[in-house]
């Protein structure tokens, strides 16, 4: 065993320092590993920062435990025909619908309404346009797990009496009252006078798309000033996330009776809840995952290529070398395991070199955009066992070589 330990210690120092002896040349042939490498992990931590980022956004629009039936609600995109079968199909929500939910989703911890139009807000020579008006019952801050900056949300009383309030967003706050509280001055909203009571804290863009530049009115007063009721969204929370599945069964099972619908008859209505969001999300980058990670991958095939190519020259440099050892005793497995060590070895120096490019260009992203750039494990692990595996490959040819030089050609090549 010492012996074996003392084969491979030798073997190490000697791989270092053949490499050493020749730096120049190792990191020119390590650069096609440090770009795979660096590739691999960056493109990963991008997938994984990108679900993370969608997932955090959707979260901050829709809230947790939280599920929403409305007239054309889906999880991904629908083909023009099945759009166009729903459109037929599906019924306008009334607030008889709410009601019915409300009485009847026993599971449900919340049970709210609210229904939305864009508006071009002008006020004082500014203004501010496809701003969201949103008209909602006073428990949808706890569904959607709004947070509000300053002031308050909607009350309940404030639905009662159609009172002339408003929770403006962020971007609202900057256009109409930069540098100012807000709170208790007025706004109008299609000429109506709105007292600003709150400001949503500022939830920032989703590609590219305001999520801030939006306002809160209650839904009876959302009926005042745009007439009848569109079709609404009803809106649902669980108590807890081990409860959220039956709870949202049973909200879509509250609704299809209500509109009398049979067992083999399709909802006339949409129904979509947040892990539906998410797992979608996980499905379109998982499947870019799928597309780009063995493209990037490629890179690494490559290096390898190179790396093979330079222990070639290597072996053919040191033909006097192998053939003196061979004459001194040494066995063909061990002059191979010797040139396998030194490849892998430069792959391994170029999975290390790469990972630390990928991290600095991973923290650049990071900075540079909202993104968040999310070094995972998975593909720190895939870079590394694949360019060492691709090292391994590539030394083969070389260490084997090697190994069968004669001693006596090889001694007089010198």
């Amino acid at each position: 065993m010492k012996e074996l330990y003392a084969f491979y210690g030798e073997a190490f120092r000697i791989a270092l320092q053949a490499i050493w002896s020749h730096k120049l040349r190792a990191f020119l042939t390590l650069i096609g590993v440090i770009i795979g490498v660096a590739s691999v992990v960056v493109v990963g931590a991008a997938i994984s920062g990108l679900n993370t980022y969608v997932i955090d956004r959707v979260s901050r629009v829709l809230g947790v435990n939280h599920f929403m039936i409305a007239r054309m609600a889906n999880v991904g995109p629908l083909s023009e025909e099945e759009w166009e079968l729903r459109n037929r199909r599906n019924k306008r929500l009334t607030w008889d619908d709410f009601e019915w939910v409300l009485e009847n989703c026993t599971l449900c911890r919340e049970v709210g309404a609210e229904v939305s139009h864009n508006v071009n807000i002008k006020q004082n020579g500014q203004e501010l346009s496809g701003t969201s008006i949103t008209g909602v019952t006073a428990n949808v801050a706890d569904i959607e797990d709004k947070t509000i900056a300053d002031g308050r949300f909607i009350r309940p009383t404030d639905v009662d009496t159609a009172a002339m309030v408003i929770v403006i967003g962020d971007e609202v706050r900057e256009k109409f009252f930069p540098g100012l509280d807000p709170i208790d001055r007025t706004i109008k909203i299609s000429g109506f006078t709105m007292r600003v009571v709150g400001v949503e804290q500022k939830r920032g863009s989703m590609f590219g798309n305001s999520l801030d530049k939006l306002a809160y009115i209650p839904i009876t007063t959302y009926g005042r000033i745009f007439g009848r009721l569109e079709s609404i969204q009803i809106h649902g929370k669980s108590r807890d996330r081990e409860a959220f599945d039956r709870t949202f069964d049973q909200g879509v099972v509250s609704m299809r009776i209500h509109h009398k619908l049979k067992g083999n008859q399709d909802d006339d209505f949409g129904a979509v809840n947040v892990q539906q969001v998410n797992n979608q999300v996980d499905q379109f980058t998982g499947s870019i995952a799928v597309v780009v990670t063995p493209i990037t991958l490629i890179s690494l095939v490559v290096g390898g290529i190179v790396i093979m190519n330079i222990m070639l020259v290597s072996v053919t440099e040191r033909t006097f070398e192998i053939g003196l050892r061979k004459a001194l005793g040494a066995r063909r497995n061990q002059i191979m395991l010797q040139f396998l060590i030194e490849s892998v070895l430069l792959s391994a120096m170029g999975g290390m070199l790469g990972l630390l490019l990928a991290s600095g260009i991973s923290w650049l992203v990071s900075v540079a955009t909202p993104i968040p750039m999310t070094i995972t494990l998975t593909y720190v692990l895939l870079s590394l066992v694949v360019s060492g595996g691709v090292g391994m490959i590539a030394g083969i040819y070389p260490a084997v070589r090697a190994a069968r030089l004669d001693p006596i050609v090889a001694l007089t090549k010198n």
